[in-house]
Protein backbone atom coordinates (compact mmCIF):
# COMPACT_ATOMS: atom_id res chain seq x y z
CA UNK A 1 0.00 0.00 0.00
CA UNK A 2 1.26 3.46 -0.86
CA UNK A 3 1.19 5.69 2.20
CA UNK A 4 0.74 9.33 1.14
CA UNK A 5 2.78 11.84 3.09
CA UNK A 6 3.22 15.55 2.94
CA UNK A 7 5.83 18.03 4.09
CA UNK A 8 5.19 19.76 7.40
CA UNK A 9 3.41 23.06 6.91
CA UNK A 10 3.17 25.99 9.29
CA UNK A 11 -0.38 27.24 9.82
CA UNK A 12 -1.41 30.84 10.24
CA UNK A 13 -1.75 30.39 13.99
CA UNK A 14 1.91 29.47 14.28
CA UNK A 15 3.03 32.39 12.13
CA UNK A 16 1.09 34.85 14.24
CA UNK A 17 1.38 33.41 17.74
CA UNK A 18 4.59 31.40 18.02
CA UNK A 19 8.01 32.25 16.67
CA UNK A 20 9.39 28.83 15.87
CA UNK A 21 12.60 27.70 14.28
CA UNK A 22 12.98 27.15 10.58
CA UNK A 23 16.56 25.89 10.37
CA UNK A 24 16.91 22.12 10.01
CA UNK A 25 20.24 20.86 8.76
CA UNK A 26 20.24 17.41 7.12
CA UNK A 27 23.52 15.53 7.35
CA UNK A 28 22.87 12.71 4.89
CA UNK A 29 20.83 14.44 2.20
CA UNK A 30 18.19 11.72 2.44
CA UNK A 31 14.83 11.81 0.73
CA UNK A 32 11.82 9.74 1.78
CA UNK A 33 9.68 8.41 -1.02
CA UNK A 34 6.50 6.38 -0.81
CA UNK A 35 6.41 3.15 -2.75
CA UNK A 36 4.02 0.25 -3.07
CA UNK A 37 5.68 -1.52 -0.21
CA UNK A 38 7.53 0.78 2.14
CA UNK A 39 9.20 4.05 2.90
CA UNK A 40 12.71 4.27 1.51
CA UNK A 41 15.53 6.81 1.58
CA UNK A 42 17.65 8.06 -1.31
CA UNK A 43 21.08 8.80 0.09
CA UNK A 44 23.10 11.91 -0.81
CA UNK A 45 22.99 12.91 -4.43
CA UNK A 46 19.33 12.14 -4.96
CA UNK A 47 17.40 14.54 -7.13
CA UNK A 48 14.00 13.23 -6.07
CA UNK A 49 11.34 15.89 -5.61
CA UNK A 50 9.58 13.85 -2.91
CA UNK A 51 9.18 15.22 0.60
CA UNK A 52 12.47 15.01 2.51
CA UNK A 53 13.22 12.42 5.17
CA UNK A 54 15.76 14.28 7.29
CA UNK A 55 18.46 12.55 9.28
CA UNK A 56 20.36 14.27 12.07
CA UNK A 57 23.24 13.52 14.38
CA UNK A 58 24.48 15.13 17.57
CA UNK A 59 26.82 17.26 15.46
CA UNK A 60 23.91 19.17 13.94
CA UNK A 61 23.78 22.84 14.99
CA UNK A 62 21.41 23.95 17.73
CA UNK A 63 18.15 25.61 16.83
CA UNK A 64 17.44 29.01 18.30
CA UNK A 65 20.31 28.62 20.82
CA UNK A 66 17.94 26.54 22.97
CA UNK A 67 15.49 29.45 23.33
CA UNK A 68 12.47 27.32 22.51
CA UNK A 69 10.01 30.08 21.69
CA UNK A 70 12.41 32.96 21.18
CA UNK A 71 11.17 34.70 24.33
CA UNK A 72 14.28 34.52 26.51
CA UNK A 73 14.04 31.10 28.13
CA UNK A 74 11.12 30.45 30.45
CA UNK A 75 11.35 28.11 33.42
CA UNK A 76 14.95 27.15 32.88
CA UNK A 77 14.36 24.62 30.12
CA UNK A 78 16.92 24.93 27.37
CA UNK A 79 19.30 26.77 29.69
CA UNK A 80 20.89 23.52 30.84
CA UNK A 81 23.04 21.09 28.92
CA UNK A 82 21.01 17.96 28.17
CA UNK A 83 22.54 14.51 28.22
CA UNK A 84 21.10 11.08 27.53
CA UNK A 85 21.14 9.00 30.70
CA UNK A 86 23.76 6.49 29.49
CA UNK A 87 26.35 9.30 29.16
CA UNK A 88 25.84 10.02 32.85
CA UNK A 89 26.04 6.36 33.85
CA UNK A 90 28.22 4.34 31.50
CA UNK A 91 27.12 1.09 33.14
CA UNK A 92 23.69 1.64 31.60
CA UNK A 93 24.96 2.55 28.14
CA UNK A 94 24.10 -0.82 26.61
CA UNK A 95 20.88 -1.12 28.58
CA UNK A 96 18.95 2.02 27.70
CA UNK A 97 16.47 1.54 24.84
CA UNK A 98 17.93 -1.92 24.37
CA UNK A 99 15.11 -3.03 22.06
CA UNK A 100 16.46 -0.65 19.39
CA UNK A 101 19.29 -1.59 17.07
CA UNK A 102 22.59 0.27 17.14
CA UNK A 103 23.17 3.02 16.27
CA UNK A 104 20.04 4.04 18.14
CA UNK A 105 17.75 5.94 15.80
CA UNK A 106 14.45 7.65 16.51
CA UNK A 107 11.93 7.86 13.67
CA UNK A 108 9.63 10.85 14.09
CA UNK A 109 6.18 10.08 12.68
CA UNK A 110 3.80 13.01 12.48
CA UNK A 111 0.16 11.94 12.74
CA UNK A 112 -1.87 15.18 12.50
CA UNK A 113 -5.25 13.56 13.12
CA UNK A 114 -8.19 15.76 14.08
CA UNK A 115 -11.23 13.63 13.17
CA UNK A 116 -11.40 11.72 16.45
CA UNK A 117 -12.79 14.70 18.39
CA UNK A 118 -14.78 17.85 17.67
CA UNK A 119 -12.14 20.61 17.82
CA UNK A 120 -9.89 21.82 15.02
CA UNK A 121 -6.26 22.39 15.95
CA UNK A 122 -4.90 19.02 17.10
CA UNK A 123 -3.43 18.57 13.62
CA UNK A 124 -0.88 21.31 14.34
CA UNK A 125 0.81 19.30 17.12
CA UNK A 126 3.61 17.77 15.01
CA UNK A 127 4.48 21.13 13.46
CA UNK A 128 4.49 22.93 16.80
CA UNK A 129 6.83 20.40 18.39
CA UNK A 130 9.24 20.53 15.47
CA UNK A 131 9.14 24.32 15.42
CA UNK A 132 10.02 24.31 19.12
CA UNK A 133 13.30 22.54 18.39
CA UNK A 134 12.46 18.85 18.84
CA UNK A 135 14.97 17.53 16.31
CA UNK A 136 17.97 19.38 17.68
CA UNK A 137 17.09 18.40 21.26
CA UNK A 138 16.93 14.73 20.28
CA UNK A 139 20.26 14.90 18.49
CA UNK A 140 21.83 16.62 21.51
CA UNK A 141 20.67 13.64 23.59
CA UNK A 142 22.72 11.35 21.35
CA UNK A 143 20.01 10.01 19.05
CA UNK A 144 20.27 9.66 15.33
CA UNK A 145 17.10 11.29 14.03
CA UNK A 146 14.98 10.27 11.06
CA UNK A 147 12.33 12.92 10.52
CA UNK A 148 9.63 11.40 8.34
CA UNK A 149 7.13 13.62 6.54
CA UNK A 150 3.79 13.81 8.30
CA UNK A 151 1.14 11.33 7.27
CA UNK A 152 -1.10 13.15 4.81
CA UNK A 153 -4.51 12.31 6.19
CA UNK A 154 -6.21 14.56 3.67
CA UNK A 155 -5.06 12.14 0.96
CA UNK A 156 -5.17 8.93 2.98
CA UNK A 157 -8.74 9.58 4.09
CA UNK A 158 -9.89 10.78 0.67
CA UNK A 159 -12.07 7.70 -0.04
CA UNK A 160 -14.12 8.51 3.05
CA UNK A 161 -14.75 12.03 1.80
CA UNK A 162 -16.77 10.59 -1.06
CA UNK A 163 -18.97 8.70 1.36
CA UNK A 164 -22.63 8.73 0.47
CA UNK A 165 -25.19 10.26 2.77
CA UNK A 166 -26.45 6.80 3.68
CA UNK A 167 -22.90 5.67 4.50
CA UNK A 168 -22.33 8.68 6.72
CA UNK A 169 -25.62 7.96 8.46
CA UNK A 170 -24.58 4.36 9.13
CA UNK A 171 -21.31 5.58 10.67
CA UNK A 172 -23.27 7.88 12.93
CA UNK A 173 -25.78 5.16 13.76
CA UNK A 174 -23.09 2.93 15.25
CA UNK A 175 -21.95 5.77 17.55
CA UNK A 176 -18.43 6.11 16.13
CA UNK A 177 -18.12 9.58 14.67
CA UNK A 178 -15.92 9.89 11.56
CA UNK A 179 -14.98 6.22 11.87
CA UNK A 180 -14.10 5.95 8.19
CA UNK A 181 -11.67 8.86 8.40
CA UNK A 182 -10.16 7.68 11.68
CA UNK A 183 -9.97 4.05 10.54
CA UNK A 184 -8.22 4.76 7.24
CA UNK A 185 -5.74 7.05 8.97
CA UNK A 186 -5.09 4.51 11.72
CA UNK A 187 -4.41 1.75 9.21
CA UNK A 188 -1.82 3.88 7.41
CA UNK A 189 -0.14 4.81 10.70
CA UNK A 190 -0.06 1.18 11.84
CA UNK A 191 1.85 0.19 8.70
CA UNK A 192 4.51 2.86 9.16
CA UNK A 193 4.94 2.13 12.89
CA UNK A 194 5.28 -1.61 12.30
CA UNK A 195 7.83 -1.04 9.56
CA UNK A 196 10.01 1.24 11.68
CA UNK A 197 10.00 -1.18 14.62
CA UNK A 198 11.05 -4.03 12.34
CA UNK A 199 13.91 -1.82 11.14
CA UNK A 200 15.07 -1.60 14.74
CA UNK A 201 14.17 2.04 15.19
CA UNK A 202 12.30 3.90 17.92
CA UNK A 203 8.96 5.22 16.63
CA UNK A 204 8.14 8.60 18.17
CA UNK A 205 4.58 9.43 17.11
CA UNK A 206 3.38 13.02 17.32
CA UNK A 207 -0.38 13.59 17.41
CA UNK A 208 -2.91 14.59 16.58
CA UNK A 209 -5.80 13.54 18.72
CA UNK A 210 -5.69 10.29 20.69
CA UNK A 211 -7.61 8.29 18.10
CA UNK A 212 -4.19 7.80 16.48
CA UNK A 213 -3.59 5.34 19.31
CA UNK A 214 -5.62 2.81 17.32
CA UNK A 215 -2.98 2.87 14.59
CA UNK A 216 0.02 3.20 16.89
CA UNK A 217 -1.02 0.24 19.04
CA UNK A 218 -2.00 -1.91 16.09
CA UNK A 219 1.38 -1.43 14.43
CA UNK A 220 3.28 -1.97 17.68
CA UNK A 221 1.33 -5.12 18.54
CA UNK A 222 2.09 -6.62 15.14
CA UNK A 223 5.81 -6.09 15.63
CA UNK A 224 5.88 -6.64 19.43
CA UNK A 225 2.97 -8.92 20.44
CA UNK A 226 4.26 -8.93 24.03
CA UNK A 227 4.36 -5.12 24.34
CA UNK A 228 3.62 -3.57 27.71
CA UNK A 229 1.64 -0.33 27.47
CA UNK A 230 1.68 2.58 29.91
CA UNK A 231 -1.27 4.86 29.14
CA UNK A 232 -0.71 8.27 30.73
CA UNK A 233 -4.04 10.06 30.51
CA UNK A 234 -6.82 11.72 32.46
CA UNK A 235 -9.21 9.40 30.61
CA UNK A 236 -9.29 5.64 30.14
CA UNK A 237 -10.00 5.70 26.37
CA UNK A 238 -11.59 2.27 26.84
CA UNK A 239 -14.89 3.15 25.20
CA UNK A 240 -16.42 1.33 22.26
CA UNK A 241 -19.34 2.38 20.06
CA UNK A 242 -21.59 0.30 22.31
CA UNK A 243 -20.76 2.15 25.52
CA UNK A 244 -19.40 5.56 24.50
CA UNK A 245 -21.33 8.55 25.80
CA UNK A 246 -20.10 10.87 23.02
CA UNK A 247 -19.19 8.70 20.04
CA UNK A 248 -15.86 10.55 19.73
CA UNK A 249 -13.17 8.11 18.70
CA UNK A 250 -10.34 9.72 20.62
CA UNK A 251 -11.99 8.04 23.59
CA UNK A 252 -11.85 4.57 21.99
CA UNK A 253 -8.27 3.59 21.06
CA UNK A 254 -7.86 1.07 23.89
CA UNK A 255 -11.42 -0.18 23.54
CA UNK A 256 -10.92 -0.89 19.83
CA UNK A 257 -7.94 -3.18 20.51
CA UNK A 258 -8.60 -4.63 23.97
CA UNK A 259 -9.44 -8.32 24.10
CA UNK A 260 -13.08 -8.80 24.91
CA UNK A 261 -14.20 -5.20 24.34
CA UNK A 262 -15.16 -4.72 20.67
CA UNK A 263 -16.58 -7.81 18.98
CA UNK A 264 -17.86 -6.52 15.64
CA UNK A 265 -15.12 -4.47 13.97
CA UNK A 266 -16.50 -5.48 10.59
CA UNK A 267 -19.59 -3.40 11.38
CA UNK A 268 -17.58 -0.22 12.02
CA UNK A 269 -16.84 1.63 8.75
CA UNK A 270 -13.10 2.12 8.35
CA UNK A 271 -12.11 -0.40 11.00
CA UNK A 272 -12.89 -3.62 9.16
CA UNK A 273 -9.13 -4.31 9.07
CA UNK A 274 -9.26 -4.90 12.83
CA UNK A 275 -11.84 -7.68 12.50
CA UNK A 276 -10.69 -11.23 13.22
CA UNK A 277 -13.15 -12.88 10.87
CA UNK A 278 -13.26 -13.24 7.10
CA UNK A 279 -10.15 -12.04 5.27
CA UNK A 280 -8.72 -10.35 8.40
CA UNK A 281 -7.76 -13.25 10.64
CA UNK A 282 -4.65 -11.95 12.37
CA UNK A 283 -5.78 -8.58 13.69
CA UNK A 284 -3.80 -7.36 16.73
CA UNK A 285 -5.28 -7.44 20.21
CA UNK A 286 -4.08 -6.10 23.55
CA UNK A 287 -4.34 -8.36 26.58
CA UNK A 288 -5.69 -6.69 29.75
CA UNK A 289 -2.56 -7.67 31.69
CA UNK A 290 -0.36 -5.80 29.20
CA UNK A 291 -1.79 -2.38 30.10
CA UNK A 292 -1.26 0.01 33.02
CA UNK A 293 -3.02 3.35 33.39
CA UNK A 294 -1.31 6.28 35.12
CA UNK A 295 -3.06 9.52 36.04
CA UNK A 296 -6.74 8.64 35.53
CA UNK A 297 -9.25 11.11 36.97
CA UNK A 298 -12.18 11.34 34.53
CA UNK A 299 -13.50 7.84 33.75
CA UNK A 300 -16.94 7.00 32.34
CA UNK A 301 -19.13 4.62 34.34
CA UNK A 302 -19.01 1.89 31.69
CA UNK A 303 -15.22 2.19 31.52
CA UNK A 304 -14.95 1.79 35.29
CA UNK A 305 -16.92 -1.43 35.08
CA UNK A 306 -14.73 -2.72 32.23
CA UNK A 307 -11.51 -1.91 34.11
CA UNK A 308 -12.73 -3.92 37.10
CA UNK A 309 -14.12 -6.82 35.09
CA UNK A 310 -10.99 -7.16 32.94
CA UNK A 311 -8.64 -6.69 35.88
CA UNK A 312 -6.72 -3.86 34.22
CA UNK A 313 -4.08 -2.26 36.43
CA UNK A 314 -4.99 1.39 36.96
CA UNK A 315 -3.29 4.08 39.05
CA UNK A 316 -5.57 7.08 39.41
CA UNK A 317 -4.72 10.54 40.73
CA UNK A 318 -5.99 9.26 44.09
CA UNK A 319 -3.26 6.61 44.05
CA UNK A 320 -0.64 9.20 43.08
CA UNK A 321 -1.78 11.40 45.99
CA UNK A 322 -1.65 8.41 48.35
CA UNK A 323 1.58 6.68 47.30
CA UNK A 324 3.49 9.44 45.52
CA UNK A 325 4.52 9.33 41.89
CA UNK A 326 7.76 7.44 42.61
CA UNK A 327 5.98 4.51 44.24
CA UNK A 328 3.27 4.48 41.55
CA UNK A 329 5.83 4.23 38.75
CA UNK A 330 7.74 1.53 40.63
CA UNK A 331 4.52 -0.48 40.88
CA UNK A 332 3.49 0.17 37.28
CA UNK A 333 6.85 -0.85 35.83
CA UNK A 334 7.23 -3.72 38.26
CA UNK A 335 3.85 -5.11 37.25
CA UNK A 336 4.56 -5.06 33.51
CA UNK A 337 8.17 -6.25 33.69
CA UNK A 338 7.57 -8.93 36.32
CA UNK A 339 5.16 -10.64 33.91
CA UNK A 340 7.78 -10.52 31.11
CA UNK A 341 11.18 -9.03 32.10
CA UNK A 342 12.33 -8.79 28.49
CA UNK A 343 9.22 -7.17 27.06
CA UNK A 344 9.42 -3.79 25.30
CA UNK A 345 7.35 -0.90 26.63
CA UNK A 346 5.25 1.71 24.85
CA UNK A 347 4.14 5.00 26.42
CA UNK A 348 1.08 6.80 25.15
CA UNK A 349 1.14 10.25 26.75
CA UNK A 350 -1.93 12.45 26.49
CA UNK A 351 -1.01 16.01 27.47
CA UNK A 352 -4.33 16.26 29.34
CA UNK A 353 -2.84 13.94 31.98
CA UNK A 354 -1.08 17.09 33.21
CA UNK A 355 -3.00 19.64 35.25
CA UNK A 356 -4.42 22.40 33.02
CA UNK A 357 -2.51 25.02 35.00
CA UNK A 358 0.57 23.56 33.33
CA UNK A 359 -0.95 22.42 30.01
CA UNK A 360 -4.06 24.45 29.19
CA UNK A 361 -4.04 23.99 25.39
CA UNK A 362 -5.84 20.67 25.12
CA UNK A 363 -9.37 19.57 24.30
CA UNK A 364 -10.51 17.66 27.39
CA UNK A 365 -8.74 19.40 30.26
CA UNK A 366 -9.66 18.23 33.78
CA UNK A 367 -8.43 19.86 36.98
CA UNK A 368 -6.38 17.90 39.49
CA UNK A 369 -3.83 16.37 37.12
CA UNK A 370 -0.12 15.66 37.25
CA UNK A 371 2.15 18.44 38.44
CA UNK A 372 5.06 19.64 36.33
CA UNK A 373 7.55 17.37 38.12
CA UNK A 374 5.17 14.39 38.29
CA UNK A 375 4.66 14.66 34.54
CA UNK A 376 8.41 14.51 34.02
CA UNK A 377 8.98 11.75 36.54
CA UNK A 378 6.59 9.43 34.71
CA UNK A 379 8.64 9.84 31.53
CA UNK A 380 11.99 9.64 33.30
CA UNK A 381 11.06 6.45 35.16
CA UNK A 382 10.01 4.62 32.00
CA UNK A 383 13.14 5.74 30.17
CA UNK A 384 15.36 4.62 33.04
CA UNK A 385 13.80 1.14 32.93
CA UNK A 386 15.73 0.59 29.71
CA UNK A 387 12.75 -1.16 28.12
CA UNK A 388 11.11 1.80 26.37
CA UNK A 389 10.78 1.02 22.65
CA UNK A 390 8.17 3.49 21.35
CA UNK A 391 6.19 6.53 22.47
CA UNK A 392 3.53 8.98 21.40
CA UNK A 393 2.46 12.41 22.63
CA UNK A 394 -1.04 13.60 21.72
CA UNK A 395 -3.83 16.16 22.11
CA UNK A 396 -1.80 19.39 21.99
CA UNK A 397 -4.26 21.95 20.59
CA UNK A 398 -3.06 25.58 20.49
CA UNK A 399 -6.45 26.90 19.38
CA UNK A 400 -7.96 26.11 22.79
CA UNK A 401 -5.84 28.57 24.76
CA UNK A 402 -4.29 31.98 24.31
CA UNK A 403 -0.79 32.42 22.94
CA UNK A 404 0.87 32.06 26.35
CA UNK A 405 -1.09 28.91 27.17
CA UNK A 406 -0.27 27.41 23.79
CA UNK A 407 3.43 28.10 24.25
CA UNK A 408 3.42 26.58 27.74
CA UNK A 409 1.63 23.43 26.53
CA UNK A 410 3.93 22.91 23.56
CA UNK A 411 6.98 23.59 25.73
CA UNK A 412 5.83 21.00 28.26
CA UNK A 413 5.11 18.49 25.49
CA UNK A 414 8.63 18.99 24.17
CA UNK A 415 10.12 18.56 27.63
CA UNK A 416 8.15 15.38 28.27
CA UNK A 417 9.47 13.95 25.00
CA UNK A 418 13.06 14.76 25.94
CA UNK A 419 12.52 13.08 29.31
CA UNK A 420 11.15 10.00 27.55
CA UNK A 421 14.15 10.03 25.24
CA UNK A 422 16.79 10.15 27.95
CA UNK A 423 17.22 13.64 29.35
CA UNK A 424 18.67 13.46 32.86
CA UNK A 425 19.32 16.00 35.58
CA UNK A 426 22.78 14.60 36.33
Amino acid sequence: MTIPMTSVQTGRFLQKSIRGFSTRTPILGCTAISSASSLTCNVAGSTSSSSPCRHYSSSSPKQGDNDTFGDGGGAGYGNVHDRMMPTSDEAQSGFMYHHCKAPKTVSIIGAPMTYGQPFVGTDSGPTLLREAGLLSHLSQLGWRVEDLPDLDFETICHPARGLSASGAASSSAINAKNSLLVGLGAKALAEVVEEKIREGRFPLILGGDHSIGIGSLAGILKAHPNIGVIWVDAHADLNTPDISESGNMHGMPIGMLMEGMTRDHHAIPGLEWLDNTGKYTNAPRLSPDCLVYVGLRDVDAAERSAIRELGIKAYTMHDIDHYGIGRVMDMALGYLLSIDPDRPLHVSYDIDAVDPTQAPATGTAVRGGLTFREAHYVAEAVAKSGALASAEVVEVNPTLSDGKGARETVDLGLQIITSLMGKSII
